[in-house]
């Protein structure tokens, strides 16, 4: 990509979105192209060739998704998969109607089997049955790697697919019963702690392990790789170690400074026991993540008391 190529960010007022855009202004480009929902309409097909005929970007990054935590996963099952699968191929189509000379496409950890090996190697995609709960999510991000892969093999498109771990940080979504788990413990320890609250629920048993990256590192290594990585495999990316739910709560309440107990409701779901990524192709490229986790957690609190956040 050359600083005045013309970039279109697709979903730049997400979380991954959001820091792909500061990523790319912090690297001197100036000629990125963005829209917002209500400007245009990316499960629309007429609307999304309209803006490819007019605009004519020559890379896109495509972050734009509906995405949510357990809850909203399993409550919109419908919406999750109509929506991501509209506006993962109307822009993977455009984007090769219209010769993009490459795009990435971000997809999301929960492609991968529910009891698949650990840590989850690219290859084990397609191996086993996925986690319920976000099954249809997992379908169309499943079918976005695919379409990537597909019209790579028969038009020749540069289009490559990322695969992140559990994201965090900078406009991360703190809504109460959407957003994901990282957020949602932060929201809620902080609440707790403005009420004085005895205590604290948490879902589950705190056993799973999961992994977190802090979303601006997701960036930095998504911005070599758009560089660097020309390959029809996706590419896992992730912090490299994981963490039990238990564990991550008692730092979330530390760094925060709550002083309540904390309850697990071991009748509700846990989901899947464990999903660590295989991160060894992003190492071997000379990339590592910078930002541990308790410091992550600390910019991410940071963030949502000075209220830079979503809460949709």
């Amino acid at each position: 990509m050359e600083k005045q190529s013309k970039i279109y960010i697709a979903g730049h007022r997400g979380m991954v979105g959001s820091a792909m855009h500061r990523k790319l202004i912090s690297e001197g480009f100036n000629n990125i192209v963005v829209r917002t929902s209500a400007e245009l309409d990316l499960t629309n097909q007429h609307t999304v060739a309209q803006f490819f005929e007019q605009e004519k970007p020559e890379y896109v990054f495509l972050a734009a998704a509906k995405v949510g935590g357990i809850i909203a996963n399993n409550t919109y099952r419908a919406d999750f998969i109509y929506q991501n699968l509209m506006i993962e191929s109307n822009i993977i189509h455009q984007s090769y109607v219209h010769k993009v000379k490459k795009l990435m496409f971000f997809g999301s950890s929960c492609i991968y089997p529910k009891l698949a090996p650990q840590p989850l190697k690219e290859d084990y995609l397609l191996t086993g049955a996925l986690e319920y709960t976000n099954e249809p999510y997992a379908i169309a991000k499943i079918a976005g790697i695919k379409l990537c892969e597909s019209y790579r093999e028969q038009y020749g498109c540069n289009f490559i697919s990322v695969m992140p771990t559990n994201l965090y940080g900078y406009g991360d979504n703190y809504h109460p019963s959407h957003s994901h788990v990282m957020p949602a413990l932060i929201r809620r320890m902080h609440e707790a702690k403005i009420n004085q609250a005895p205590f604290i629920e948490a879902w589950g048993t705190g056993s799973p392990l999961r992994e977190f990256l802090f979303v601006d590192d997701l960036a930095d290594a998504c911005y070599m790789l758009m560089q660097e990585y020309n390959e029809k495999q996706f590419i896992n990316v992730g912090f490299g170690e994981d963490i039990s739910i238990k564990d991550l709560i008692y730092l979330i309440k530390e760094t925060i400074g709550y002083a309540g107990e904390i309850k697990f409701d071991s009748t509700k779901p846990d989901g899947t026991p464990r999903k660590l990524m295989d991160i060894q192709k992003l190492k071997n490229m000379g990339w590592t993540p910078k930002i541990s986790l308790q410091e992550g957690i600390k910019l991410a609190y940071h963030d949502f008391l000075n209220g830079n956040f979503r809460s949709i």
